[in-house]
Parts: structure tokens; C-alpha cells; sequence
């Protein structure tokens, strides 16, 4: 019998995003300023587009990459540096029992059908004709398939061979705090014993900008770092990026010599109702479920805050009733991502505290500040920008 609970470790990350590629080009870009996010491609919005990626190098057949929309392509690609990272790229065995849980939305639309459909149909004298003749000649005969959310878990097996037990989760922000939740109880009550989780977002469409701008979420021009955004009226910049971890039991990873990056001990996840004050009010209660292990003084704050408001608003009120614990809004640097978002900032916790240190503030609002010290735990937060409310606890492992 299996005594609980197991201690998890993050022996492997893939991570991509408008900083580059892999953990080490991460932690050196979070050491410099922030980059600023591309103002032309979407003008007047703000995207952090991807950095420059050979797909080559994680998705060898040529096949394989034209049937993938980008958002998978990103996935895939993090993936296979996750499974690199932990060294179990290739073993057939491992791989065949290793779980996998992923966060996604649907897929990406097809703008020049979209485009020909709007621009036609209200001159159509026959509207419900018009539109099936667009849709049956217009699309390609997989695009239907390339909208399901399950396609990136179903690539990441044919690409890297992880066919062990596959979920995937929808839901924004909580997708991807419930896929890493899920991954580490399953670990820990020994129903597993090494997991693949994450996920990937494509914020280069202007389909999901209009969408974003319908609800009056959209960043425009000029930037502003996350905690200074609520005089414009707040907002989130879009990121393409993806971000897988490799979770393992701590005896399993030691049986096949492998080092962690850091120890995920707990997760924890609500939702409310939004109305006012209800978010402050999640993270006082998710915090509460992890304060009994943590260790004042080697605590830092790693936030998932977009820039929306009044979501934003509320956990900078939550994070000042914590009493100086250093605060760093990863939305400053990558943007809004959505899915990936949550295991993306565990990936950057488990950077931090495997350096023992944090890095520089990048705000002047005076929500972040220095750091002196060395970094034993980050608590990482995740407040969707209308639902979903997450929380982890990241440590240095043993």
C-alpha cells in the first residue's frame, strides 16, 4: 500500500513564448526588462507574439505539422522540450504509462471564409443557401477536426509517443489550474506515477481579438505593465505561448536518477460569482488552504493577474493584506494566455526557486518590489479575467 501523500516533483519543463524557447532563455529574458509587445501587426491592440521556433526541431514530419493549427504546433513543440527536459523522450515503456492532461480551448477559425461569409451574406437573396454553399466549399474537409480541443492531446501521442491515460480540459484559466490539480492528486494518491501536463494559446488572431474587444478586455496602445492598467481602464495584451510540465513522484524520479526543478505541493482552485469583492475573497480563501506550509520570509508571490478589471483590482486589495511578500506579474512580460497560463507561471516559479532568487521587479506602481534573501517557496496565483480563481505552492525540492 502506498503511503500518502507522495512528494511531487517538476523534473521536466517545455516552455515557449515571446521571451524564446526552454527554461534557461526564460530565466535570462525575466532578468532583463520586459520586451514590449508587438503594436503593429494588431494595431491599435498589443500582442506578445511567439518568439522565432524551428517546429523542425519537436515536429520532424512535415505531415504532421501542416495537419496541426498553430496552437497545436506551439503544444506539441512544448511538450516534447517538457519530455526532453525530463529525459524520458523516446522510452517506450515510460511514455506508455504516463498520464497526460491537457488545457485547450477549441481551434482557430478560418478568416478568409469567415470574411467571405460576412461580406456576402447580407446581400444573399437566398441567406441559408448561401451560407451552406460558403461552408461546404469553403472549408478544407479537416477543419471541423482541427477545432476540437482534444487534437493537441492526440498529436502530442502520435509526435512523442506519451499514449498512457489522456484528458483534456476547456475553460480558460481554470482549465488549466484544474489539468495541473488533477495531475498532482493523481500522483499523489498513487494513481500514477509521472504526468504530462499544460497546454498552448495562439494570440496572434484577430478572431479572438474581436472577440476580447467585444467585452472591452483588449489592451491598446500604449503598454503598461499589469498593475498600472486600471486608469485605462484596465485590460490583458494576448500571448502565444505553451507550457508543459513533467510532474513525478519524488521516489520514482530517484529510481531513474533524475533531478527536480523544484517540489509542487499543493493546488488548490475555486470559482465565484464575481460580484464585488468575491474575488479578494477566493484568494483569502485558497490561501488559507495553503498558509499552514508556508514559511514566512523565503515566500514570494508569482501573479497570474491579466490587467482586467475589476478582477486585478481586487487581488492587488488581496496582496497588500499580505504585508510586503514580494509580488511578480508575469502578464507584464508574456501576456495573457489563458489555458497555458497557470502551468507557464508554475514553470517560471520552479526557475525561480531552483535559482534561490527572484527576479527584478518590472512595474513602478510600487506593487512589486526587490527581493532580498534566498527564495524557498512561490505561491502562484491565477484569477481569470471573469471565472475561475487557482492557487500552487511551488518549493525547493529536498
Amino acid at each position: 500500500m502506498t503511503d500518502l501523500p507522495r512528494e511531487i516533483w517538476i523534473t521536466g519543463i517545455g516552455i515557449v513564448s515571446c521571451l524564446g524557447e526552454g527554461p534557461q532563455a526564460h530565466w535570462e529574458r525575466l532578468n532583463e526588462p520586459p520586451p514590449l509587445p508587438d503594436s503593429k501587426a494588431f494595431a491599435p491592440y498589443l500582442v506578445h507574439r511567439l518568439a522565432a521556433i524551428e517546429f523542425d526541431k519537436q515536429i520532424p514530419k512535415k505531415g504532421d505539422q501542416r495537419q496541426m493549427e498553430a496552437w497545436q504546433r506551439i503544444g506539441v513543440y512544448a511538450a516534447g522540450l517538457a519530455l526532453d527536459g525530463a529525459r524520458v523522450k523516446g522510452n517506450a515503456d515510460l511514455l506508455a504509462r504516463m498520464d497526460m492532461i491537457v488545457a485547450a480551448s477549441g481551434g482557430e477559425r478560418d478568416e478568409a471564409v469567415d470574411t467571405a461569409i460576412l461580406s456576402g451574406l447580407p446581400n444573399a437573396s437566398s441567406p441559408g443557401a448561401f451560407m451552406n454553399e460558403q461552408m461546404m466549399s469553403g472549408l478544407r474537409p479537416t477543419l471541423f477536426l482541427a477545432q476540437l480541443s482534444n487534437l493537441m492531446a492526440g498529436n502530442i501521442s502520435i509526435v512523442h509517443g506519451v499514449t498512457g491515460s489522456s484528458r483534456t480540459f476547456m475553460g480558460e484559466n481554470a482549465a488549466g489550474v484544474d489539468a495541473v490539480r488533477v495531475a498532482l492528486a493523481r500522483i499523489e494518491a498513487g494513481q500514477s506515477d509521472i504526468a504530462l501536463v499544460g497546454g498552448a494559446y495562439n494570440g496572434e488572431r484577430r478572431d479572438l481579438l474581436l472577440v476580447h474587444e467585444f467585452g472591452g478586455y483588449a489592451l491598446k496602445v500604449p503598454f503598461a505593465p499589469v498593475w498600472e492598467r486600471k486608469e485605462r481602464g484596465g485590460g490583458f495584451a494576448l500571448g502565444a505561448l505553451g507550457a508543459f510540465l513533467v510532474l513525478e513522484s519524488s521516489r520514482h524520479a530517484m529510481a531513474r536518477g533524475t533531478e527536480a526543478f523544484a517540489r509542487l505541493t499543493r493546488v488548490v482552485s475555486d470559482r465565484c460569482r464575481r460580484q464585488a469583492g468575491d474575488a479578494a475573497a477566493a484568494l483569502a480563501r485558497l490561501w488559507h488552504r495553503l498558509e499552514n506550509a508556508i514559511t514566512p520570509g523565503r515566500l514570494a508571490i508569482i501573479s497570474g493577474a491579466t490587467g482586467a478589471e475589476p478582477a486585478t483590482s481586487e487581488e492587488r486589495a488581496w496582496l497588500d493584506t499580505l504585508g510586503g511578500v514580494p509580488v511578480r506579474a508575469t502578464g507584464t512580460y508574456i501576456g495573457h494566455g489563458f489555458e497555458p497560463q497557470f502551468p507557464m507561471n508554475i514553470a517560471l516559479a520552479a526557475l525561480a526557486v531552483d535559482h534561490g532568487r527572484l527576479f527584478p521587479p518590472a512595474d513602478s506602481s510600487g506593487v512589486e518590489q526587490t527581493m532580498k534573501g534566498t527564495l524557498d517557496q512561490v505561491v502562484v496565483t491565477s484569477v481569470g479575467h471573469w471565472r475561475g480563481e487557482g492557487m500552487a505552492l511551488v518549493e525547493r525540492a529536498r
